[in-house]
C-alpha cells in the first residue's frame, strides 16, 4: 500500500495560478485546482490544519492583449476576471482558504524584496540584450506579444516565451516568421534594451542534488523527469524583467518603466496571497510567516503544490532558485503533484481558440459534482487523458446513477413501502452483514491510504468499489424475498443498508461534497460520522438508530441521455 506523503499536522496547499485572460477550461481545472481541493478536503477531514491558497495570475502580455480586445484598462479587466474566476471556482466547490491576486500590493512588496535579496546574494545582474521592436507599434514587444513558428516542432502559433505545443522555452528571436500580436505586422527589428537576469546557470548542481533527494522521497516520475530533462540540457540565465507598464515595477535605478517578468512574480504570489489573507483578517505577521518562514514555524509545515506538466519546469527550477537564492529561511516545497494534460477528443483545450468546454459552460449544463466526479475519476495522472462527451455520459450514468444513486433509491423506497419513514429495528445481524462490514472497512482503509498518498485514480476506483459493495449486499440479502418469510430479518437488512447510506455520505465528501451533504440529510436526526476519518476501528455500522426518521430526496443523479450527448458534441465540438 502507498505510504502517506506526510505525518505533519500542518498542510500548506497551493495550486498553479489560473491565468487572468479568460474563463478557464476543464483541463485547467483538473490539472491543478480540483485535485488540490480534493486533497485539502481530505486533510481537513483527517483533522489537519490546512491552508489552501490560490490566486489569479494577472501580469504579463496576455492580460494586456485580453484587456485591449475588450477595450478596457488592464487593471479594470483583471479585477473583473478575478471576481469571475473566484465565482466559478466556488461554483465547482473549490474550498480555497484564500483566493488572491498577483497584482496585490503584497505581491509587489514581496517580489521587490526577493529582487533585493537575490541581488544582494549575487544572483541577479544587468545585461544589454537584443529584443524585438515593432516599427508599426512603436514599442518593444515582450515575449507573448510575438507569435511565429516554433523552430523545434514547427507549430505555427508558438509564443515568444514558450511553445504550447512542444513546451520548449523559447527566446522571441528564435521564432520563424515572427509577427506582432498587437498589429499583426511583421515589420520587426532587433534593438538593444537593458534587462535583469537571474543566474540560473550557476544553480544546476544544487538543483540536481535537490531533485535527486526528491526522487528518493518518491516524487512523481512526471515531475522529476521533466526537471532532470531541463537540468541535463543545462540552464541558461533567465531574463526577469520586461518592457511593459503592467506588472510589478522594478525597484532599481535605470529600470524605470520596466516590470518584473510574470514568471518571476507569479510563484511569489503563493506567499503574497497568504499575507493577503492575514492582512484581510487583520492578523499579525506570524499568521502568514508560520507557513512560509522556517524561523517562524514553517519547518512543521508540509507544503504540496499541484500543477499540470507545463508548469513543472518553473516550479522545479525558477521558483526554487528564487527561494534558495534569497537565503532567508523560506519554506521550500516538500512535494509536487504533477499531472499530464486532459485533452478534448485528443486535441488541446484552447482558451484563445475557444475549443472544448469551459468552467462557466460546464456549470450551466450540470451541477458541480457531475464534473468533479468525472474529472477526478479520469484525472491524467499517468498519461494524458481525453475528455469526450461519450465518456462523460458513461462515467456519470454507470458510477453515480447506476451504482451510488441506485443503491440509495432502492434502499429508501423499499424501506418506506414496507416499514414507513422510520429506520426499522436492527435485530441480530447475520454472517452476510459481518462479512460486508469486513470487506467495506478493508476498502475504506485502502481508500484512505490512496488519498494520503495522493493517488487520485486509485482512490476514485476504491470509493466506487465501496459503493458497489452496497449493491452487492442488497442483491445477496434480497430483502424483497426475505420479508415474505421473516419481516424482522428484512427490517435488520434495511437498518444495515440505511447505515451504509450514511457511511457513503461521509466518505464521499472529498469527491462529491454537494451530493454527500444531500445524502447526509436523508436521515433527519443528526448523526456525526466525522470520527471515522481518524478512528475507523470503532465504527460498527449502527450509528443510525432505529426510529430515526428519513426522507427520500429528489433524484440524486439523473442519467444523461443520448440526445443530450449529440447536442453537446455539436455545440462544443467533438469526435464527429
Amino acid at each position: 500500500m502507498n505510504q502517506p506523503l506526510t505525518d505533519k499536522n500542518k498542510i500548506l496547499i497551493t495550486s498553479a495560478l489560473p491565468y487572468i485572460n479568460g474563463v478557464k477550461h476543464l483541463g485547467n481545472l483538473v490539472g491543478s485546482m480540483l485535485p488540490a481541493d480534493l486533497y485539502a478536503r481530505f486533510q481537513r477531514l483527517r483533522g489537519k490544519e490546512v491552508l489552501f491558497i490560490c490566486a489569479t495570475d494577472e501580469h504579463g502580455t496576455p492580460a494586456e492583449i485580453a484587456a485591449l480586445a475588450q477595450d478596457k484598462p488592464v487593471d479594470v479587466y483583471c479585477s473583473e476576471m478575478h471576481d469571475l474566476q473566484k465565482i466559478l471556482g466556488e461554483g465547482f466547490l473549490l474550498s480555497w482558504d484564500y483566493f488572491g491576486r498577483s497584482s496585490s500590493k503584497q505581491n509587489h512588496q514581496l517580489t521587490q524584496y526577493f529582487h533585493d535579496k537575490l541581488t544582494e546574494n549575487g544572483y541577479i545582474y544587468e545585461k544589454t540584450t537584443k529584443q524585438v521592436y515593432s516599427v508599426a507599434d512603436k514599442r518593444f514587444l515582450p515575449d507573448r506579444y510575438i507569435e511565429g513558428t516554433c523552430p523545434h516542432c514547427g507549430y505555427e502559433k508558438a509564443r515568444g516565451d514558450q511553445c504550447e505545443n512542444c513546451t520548449k522555452v523559447l527566446d522571441p528571436t528564435e521564432l520563424l516568421n515572427p509577427r506582432s500580436n498587437l498589429s499583426g505586422s511583421n515589420d520587426l527589428e532587433i534593438r538593444e534594451t537593458n534587462h535583469l537576469f537571474l543566474k540560473q546557470s550557476v544553480c544546476v548542481d544544487m538543483l540536481k542534488e535537490w531533485i535527486n533527494q526528491k526522487k528518493q522521497q518518491e516524487w512523481p516520475l512526471l515531475v522529476t523527469s521533466i526537471a532532470e530533462k531541463w537540468l541535463n540540457e543545462g540552464l541558461i540565465d533567465r531574463g526577469i524583467t520586461r518592457d511593459l507598464s503592467w506588472g510589478v515595477p522594478v525597484n532599481r535605478e535605470g529600470f524605470e518603466g520596466k516590470v518584473f517578468y510574470v514568471w518571476f512574480d507569479a510563484p511569489i504570489e503563493y506567499i503574497a496571497a497568504t499575507k493577503e489573507r492575514a492582512d484581510s483578517l487583520k492578523l499579525d505577521e506570524t499568521a502568514w510567516k508560520k507557513w512560509w518562514k522556517t524561523d517562524a514555524g514553517a519547518d512543521d509545515v508540509f507544503y504540496i503544490q499541484f500543477m499540470a506538466k507545463d508548469n513543472i519546469p518553473f516550479h522545479t527550477v525558477s521558483f526554487p532558485i528564487t527561494i534558495f537564492g534569497a537565503n532567508d529561511n523560506w519554506k521550500v516545497v516538500d512535494y509536487i503533484k504533477g499531472f499530464n494534460w486532459l485533452t478534448y477528443y485528443g486535441g488541446k483545450f484552447s482558451t484563445s481558440s475557444k475549443r472544448g468546454i469551459f468552467m462557466n459552460q460546464a456549470l450551466e449544463l450540470y451541477g458541480p459534482d457531475y464534473w468533479r466526479w468525472y474529472l477526478l475519476s479520469n484525472i491524467p495522472e499517468g498519461s494524458d487523458s481525453a475528455f469526450t462527451w461519450e465518456s462523460f455520459q458513461s462515467t456519470i450514468n454507470k458510477d453515480l446513477a447506476d451504482v451510488l444513486g441506485n443503491f440509495i433509491n432502492r434502499t429508501l423506497k423499499f424501506c418506506l413501502t414496507k416499514f414507513g419513514d422510520k429506520v426499522p429495528v436492527g435485530s441480530d445481524r447475520t454472517a452476510l452483514e459481518f462479512e460486508t462490514q469486513r470487506v467495506i472497512i478493508a476498502k475504506i482503509n485502502d481508500y484512505f491510504s490512496y488519498l494520503e498518498s495522493c493517488n487520485i485514480r486509485k482512490a476514485t476506483l476504491e470509493l466506487r468499489s465501496i459503493w458497489v459493495a452496497g449493491n452487492e449486499y442488497l442483491q445477496t440479502a434480497a430483502p424483497w424475498t426475505t420479508i415474505k418469510e421473516n419481516s424482522e430479518k428484512a427490517a435488520m437488512q434495511m437498518h444495515f443498508a440505511i447505515n451504509l447510506i450514511k457511511l457513503y455520505a461521509e466518505i464521499s465528501k472529498p469527491f462529491i461534497p454537494q451530493s454527500a451533504q444531500t445524502m447526509d440529510h436523508i436521515i433527519i436526526d443528526a448523526v456525526d460520522l466525522s470520527y471515522i476519518w481518524t478512528n475507523l476501528v470503532s465504527y460498527d455500522f449502527s450509528d443510525v438508530k432505529s426510529g430515526f426518521i428519513f426522507h427520500i430526496p429528489n433524484i440524486l443523479f439523473a442519467k444523461i441521455d443520448d440526445e443530450d450527448i449529440e447536442k453537446f458534441s455539436s455545440n462544443f465540438g467533438g469526435g464527429n
